[in-house]
């Protein structure tokens, strides 16, 4: 008898941890940052527009320490990993943050660019992965973390979450989940709804902006092609405040303000034959890429 009981909990187990994938990266994500020093303090970022760099799409950091809009996340679903690519003048960085591949005793060097943390953690353990459940009622993965025995630079725990990311800074991997220290994850939206709290230390938390101007829709937003050769128009673009035309390797080429225009006219003539990405922003920062074909 002990033997089924243990295929079938093993059997369970099996089960539990071969779910489908949750994606870190929404539409709209909004993580609330929470630091208690002589009182509690929170701050919010949020990812706010999209764009194409080296030909990957990304979104883009912004509030908090990434004002600077040069903080760019990427996430390869297929591989369930997820990339920092920092913007820099001299060439962009990219780093590999999260690999939710990894299996219990197996070892990730952590990278924690521009934050609290040493970029170069060292290597971290995989101790143990849990299902718990989040806000929406579901299970997901929590990976926990810990220094290995070999690694002189970091000494302290880590956690992960599925579809959340790090419980310290988005870019802090490796960061301890401390509210007396570098602070903790406190609340994670997804498209404005709660997925991840731990309101240990804070009464509640609501996001910074409503479902109707998250997912304000630009579904009417078309490119189509002007009388003139290689010219084109974005037409029904009234919301758009700009546009900016990117090649595949992430160039920027061109940026167009726009002031209520209904139309808004592409000049492509001058460019080389291949395919071209039209960004569309509006003032909530919502973005809509379409794509133009130069002949």
């Amino acid at each position: 008898m002990k033997k089924y009981v243990f295929v079938i909990v093993w059997l369970f187990s099996v089960s539990s941890f071969s779910q489908d994938y949750k994606p870190l990266l929404d539409n709209f994500n909004e993580w609330h940052f929470t630091t208690c020093y002589f009182g509690c303090l929170t701050d919010v970022y949020y990812t706010n527009g999209d764009t194409i760099v080296d030909g990957f799409p990304h979104k883009v950091l912004d509030g908090f320490h990434y004002i600077s809009r040069t903080f760019l996340l990427r996430e390869d679903i297929a591989n369930r990993q997820v990339f920092l690519t920092k913007v820099n003048p001299g060439g962009n960085s990219v780093y590999l943050l999260y690999d939710f591949t990894l299996q219990e005793g197996e070892s990730f060097e952590m990278l924690n660019p521009i934050s609290p943390f040493p970029l170069q953690a060292g290597e971290f353990v995989l101790d143990s992965i849990r299902l718990r459940t989040l806000e929406d009622g579901n299970d997901y993965r929590h990976y926990y973390f810990s220094p290995d025995i070999n690694n002189t630079i970091s000494d302290n725990n880590c956690i992960w979450i599925e579809g959340v990311g790090s419980l310290s800074l988005i870019n802090a991997p490796s960061g301890e989940p401390n509210i007396n220290g570098a602070g903790n994850l406190s609340c994670f939206f997804k498209n404005g709804s709660l997925f991840y709290s731990n309101l240990d230390s804070i009464s509640g938390c609501e996001p910074l902006l409503s479902i109707n101007d998250i997912l304000k829709p630009m579904d009417g937003l078309v490119i189509a092609n002007a009388r003139e050769i290689n010219t084109f128009e974005v037409q029904n673009a009234m919301e758009v405040t700009s546009i900016e035309v990117f090649d595949l390797s992430g160039k920027n080429l061109m940026s167009v303000d726009n002031n209520g225009n209904n139309n808004i006219p592409i000049d492509l003539s001058k460019m080389s034959s291949g395919l071209y990405l039209v960004l569309a922003k509006d003032s909530f920062g919502h973005a809509k890429t379409l794509k133009a074909i130069v002949q």
